[in-house]
């Protein structure tokens, strides 16, 4: 068969597509415990995630989830922080831990034939962390630092400031580091914190890359024998302050050249009807490169080297803020702008060329998540951890696909009303 050179494929947009997520095996270690597992890719490495309630939102005193977080491999009774990172570096493998919001998460990075050496190593940490008082008082003061230096930037106070007045500085997702608080973390306050949220008993295991039967029982050798026993973590209720200022102005640095702009509200999380739509508006909003906000303020008004607005859906609740730095003398200018494109948005609908753009930009994203095993694998993590199934994530891509900009400006109208929003300026 001749080649033909002169003819070019065709092109199709992202939108003609079909998008569906390649199914995650589910099974319960012997134990009970859940483990999620993918088999794809080429490459003999496997990503693992142990993930835990264990978030800012179970705190019961402020910094100590990201403390305890921290010092999860910085020792156990057999081993010390030396001695547990060169057993990692020994096969080549990575181990990192984090909380946000919600959880806290142990991520495992190994070529597969390694994991009979590992899992011992990653079991030992998630049961047997001691926080030895030396690795308390250097992270302490390594916390501190960090703090000390980023408080002198505008654009951390801004986002420090905006999610204290959306939810409230007493509320876990509005409270912010302060040096005090760091100060007051004791060792007993991570080990009490970790008994009761990093028990084995509430973890379920993400496991993806190119593994089998195999390496199933490789975990279930290791995490599926001892016995565990469920228990109801408790925490407070919260609710959103009550209606304070709207703006508030920071004078965070005197001679600053620059400021922080932050103007946010609160807004419903993934299980609310409205969050998908809000997805398609907010990306031609300010959710990317092209967006309205990118367009006007960076392209046109020349205020800002980027702004952009993002959705933040939490386990409890969630957010909608638009964030950009600017020159101190277009602050207000680039504020008022920013007002002005929520307003178009209310009044005048999309065009149909702008609407098709924002899609395909939307579904393309979404093809690239769906090339490989460890970014399936995290789609399918934020489904389960929420509580939905693949149903969700299909309607969401028949929302992608057929939203209206009729819808559209209706959203606008309820969700871009300004008098609703709130406004942070660092200088």
């Amino acid at each position: 068969m001749t080649l033909d050179r002169k003819t070019p494929p065709a092109i199709h947009d992202a939108i003609e597509f079909d998008y569906n997520l390649p199914p995650v095996n589910t099974q319960h270690l012997s134990n009970g415990l859940p483990l999620y597992w993918l088999n794809a890719g080429v490459q003999d490495v496997a990503e693992i995630d142990w993930v835990f309630p264990a978030g800012l939102w179970y705190e019961q005193k402020p910094a100590v989830a990201h403390a305890t977080a921290g010092l999860l491999k910085n020792g156990t009774s057999k081993r010390t922080a030396h001695e547990i990172h060169e057993a990692l570096e020994f096969y080549g493998a990575s181990l990192k831990t984090s909380a946000n919001n919600d959880f806290a998460t142990v991520t495992l990075y190994t070529l597969t034939k390694h994991l009979p050496e590992l899992l011992p190593v990653v079991h030992e940490i998630i049961t047997d962390a001691i926080f030895p008082e030396q690795e308390v008082a250097i992270h302490k003061q390594n916390a501190i630092q960090r703090l000390l230096v980023n408080q002198r930037k505008c654009e951390f106070v801004a986002n420090q400031r905006i999610d204290a007045l959306l939810f409230g500085e007493f509320h876990p997702y509005g409270r912010y580091s302060k040096k005090e608080k760091i100060e007051a973390l004791t060792r007993e306050d991570m080990l009490d914190f970790y008994k009761e949220c990093y028990d084995l008993a509430n973890v379920r295991i993400f496991m993806s890359g190119n593994i089998g039967d195999k390496e199933v029982q490789h975990m279930e050798a290791v995490f599926g024998k001892i016995p565990v026993t469920k228990k109801e973590i408790v925490t407070e209720t919260f609710s959103a302050p009550a209606p304070s200022a709207k703006k508030h102005n920071v004078v965070n640095d005197p001679n600053g050249v620059q400021g922080a702009i932050r103007i946010g509200r609160l807004f419903p999380n993934r299980h609310d009807p409205d969050f998908a739509p809000m997805v398609v508006l907010n990306t031609l909003f300010g959710g990317y490169f092209g967006s309205r906000l990118m367009s006007n303020i960076r392209e046109e008004k020349g205020f800002t080297y980027g702004i952009y607005s993002s959705l933040s859906p939490y386990m409890n609740g969630g957010s909608m803020i638009i964030h950009t730095e600017a020159g101190r003398d277009v602050l207000d200018a680039a504020v008022k702008e920013i007002y002005r494109e929520m307003d178009i948005l209310c009044n005048e609908t999309a065009g149909e060329d702008e609407l098709m753009l924002v899609k395909n930009y939307l579904l393309g994203s979404l093809l690239g998540d769906l090339d490989g095993p460890f970014s399936i694998m995290q789609r399918w993590r934020t489904l389960i951890l929420n509580g939905f199934t693949v149903d969700y994530f299909n309607r969401n891509i028949e929302t992608y696909k057929t939203i209206t900009a009729n819808k559209l400006r209706d959203l606008a109208q309820k969700y871009y009303k300004t008098d609703e929003f709130y406004e942070v300026v660092v200088i």
